[in-house]
């Protein structure tokens, strides 16, 4: 029922390999299902976010995943709560494989999340597997979350965070994706909201912005979809003021032009051409502000 492989036959399996590169490699892992077959065009892309996710971080993480319907696209994540969950579940809804990582065996009798044993069944049911280095009736403890994110993490071409607090599980993965030198992206958020600080403190230390389907593809390396509604920006909350700046930078404008337009206060102005600047929609290069 479950296939084990050990560290010296990592670098027969295509999918599992990467793992060599990592320095705290696991010794063998546990699979249930079937393993990805992959190529040269594959991308692994592993996706986490909060478990206190907000309705904008679950609609971008569906319209997200569903744009990469078509490709040969592998999502990993870690089958738990909130967001990991709806990327399996947008995943197996876009026609694309999806392996999880749970923090903890893979028997049904300790599978963690129990309320995501459907979910797991139907990954395997459809091409997917999943991974853990724990014996099968091993049973979730805390120390195995961050422990599992290493394999979330070295497994992938790069890991996408959606949502997540500025001290979360989900930024160790992010660490470790960085310390095995893959790429990094994030969505931006409201600067409100405190699934917003993670990301922006990513964004900082120089995640890649992801703001539309097309901001993912390219990031992966894939082709540009040209259907105009995967195009479309995604659903960033955007207040009547930021709309405002958006309308009047219908062209390239200067900071003063466009202050002098904005028929808001200098701070007002100023405040919301950071909040813009922060969402990926506006950027100041050379003098001049314009839309992304």
């Amino acid at each position: 029922m479950y296939s084990l492989y050990k560290k010296t036959s990592f670098e027969k399996n295509l999918f599992l390999s990467p793992l060599l590169e990592t320095p705290d490699c696991p010794k063998e892992l546990y699979v249930l299902g079937d393993l990805p077959e992959i190529t040269s065009n594959t991308r692994v892309l592993t996706v986490v976010g909060s478990r206190k996710y907000t309705s904008y971080g679950k609609e971008v993480c569906q319209k997200l995943i569903a744009g990469l319907a078509g490709t040969d696209t592998i999502i990993v994540s870690g089958l738990a709560l909130g967001i990991d969950g709806i990327a399996h579940r947008a995943a197996l809804d876009a026609g694309l494989i999806t392996v999880a990582v749970p923090g903890s065996g893979l028997s049904p009798k300790v599978l963690y999340p129990k309320s995501h044993y459907s979910l797991a069944k139907e990954i395997v049911e459809r091409g997917g597997a999943l991974i853990s280095e724990y014996a099968p009736e091993t049973n979730s403890m805390p120390y195995m979350f961050p422990a599992r994110n290493r394999i979330m993490a070295g497994l992938s071409s790069a890991v996408l965070v959606i949502e997540a607090e500025e001290k979360s599980g989900t930024l160790i993965t992010s660490k470790l994706a960085t310390d095995y030198n893959r790429d990094v992206l994030t969505v931006p958020g409201n600067i409100f909201s405190d699934t917003a600080k993670g990301p922006h403190m990513l964004i900082r230390l120089g995640a890649t912005p992801i703001t539309s389907v097309a901001d993912l593809r390219e990031a992966l390396g894939l082709e540009r979809d040209t259907e105009e509604n995967i195009q479309k920006v995604l659903p960033l909350e955007i207040s009547s003021e930021e709309k405002k700046l958006l309308d009047i930078l219908y062209e390239p404008k200067s900071r003063d032009t466009l202050l002098a337009e904005a028929d808001m206060t200098t701070t007002e102005t100023l405040m919301n051409i950071s909040l813009l600047e922060i969402k990926g929609l506006v950027k100041e290069e050379l003098g001049v502000i314009r839309r992304c």
